[in-house]
């Protein structure tokens, strides 16, 4: 596949994947999801490769979820709701290889769900974590939500969700979101150096470990399945645009005229 969305580099046993849309803070599309996928396939059933890094493009992002400009209704992509996030959050766990989420700026609605199923997360100081899926007419049904409570809690991630705030990196390594936080100028390094543990260690029995890890909460794709379903038809209601609406329009969205 040629890439148009992100980049991909292997270096000594590391596979980089990085969005690389910055002028949209690193939203994705449909393109931009298949091209994850790819990649994502292409590191993890590569055996010259022990871990593989994710990150977006420059300093303001790692990712800030579905690109809003590509969302009329439904997304431009394939899937249920038009973007195949459910195929890239399953194969980021299902990949027999430890995936560091490199996070280097805002990590918001989709873009946080996909730092928070990657198996550790490293975060600089400026970055900034939350949800914001029903300030803008949607949800992240399924690994967004129920895997998000195993890793803080229940009521951290009801709040996360029901409030859509903002929290620092210093927040989100006091609640187990993130595993560290350095300053900026240091993240590359000490993602190396992570990096540079895991590739010690026996490549196999990281696998094992991993999928173990998964198997306790694999049920979850089927909440996610269902919630999905569920989503695409919320898509096409007057309640969920207005939340799209609103967002390109630079205001208060206002729901409740459309519950009904």
């Amino acid at each position: 596949m040629n890439y148009e969305d992100i980049l991909y580099e292997e270096n000594n046993g590391v596979a980089t994947i990085t969005i690389n849309r910055p002028d949209r803070y690193n939203a994705f599309r449909g393109q931009t999801c298949m091209e994850l996928l790819d990649a994502f396939n292409r590191a993890g059933w590569n055996k010259d490769i022990g871990v593989i890094v994710f990150t977006g493009a420059g300093d303001k992002a790692f990712c800030t979820g579905g690109d809003q400009g590509a969302h009329e209704g439904q997304y431009d992509g394939r899937g249920l709701i038009g973007l195949p996030v459910e195929e890239l959050q399953r194969t980021i766990r299902e990949v027999p290889k430890p995936v560091i989420a490199r996070v280097n700026g805002f990590a918001i609605g989709g873009g946080h769900v996909l730092h928070v199923i990657c198996d550790l997360s490293i975060a600089s100081e400026t970055a900034i974590f939350g949800q914001v899926g029903p300030k803008v007419g949607s949800v992240d049904p399924g690994f967004g939500t129920a895997y998000l409570a195993r890793v803080v809690g229940e009521k951290r991630a009801r709040e996360i969700w029901y409030l859509c705030r903002k929290y620092s990196a210093q927040q989100a390594l006091e609640w187990g979101l993130v595993n560290a936080v350095v300053p900026p100028e240091q993240l590359d390094e000490e993602v190396q150096k992570w990096c540079e543990e895991i590739l010690e260690k026996s490549p196999t029995a990281l696998t094992i470990a991993k999928r173990s890890f998964n198997a306790d909460s694999d049920n979850i794709g089927g909440i996610g399945a269902l919630g999905m379903q569920a989503l695409s038809l919320y898509y096409d209601t007057e309640e969920s645009k207005e939340g799209v609406n609103a967002f390109k329009e630079k205001r208060k969205p206002e729901f409740r005229k459309y519950y009904k």
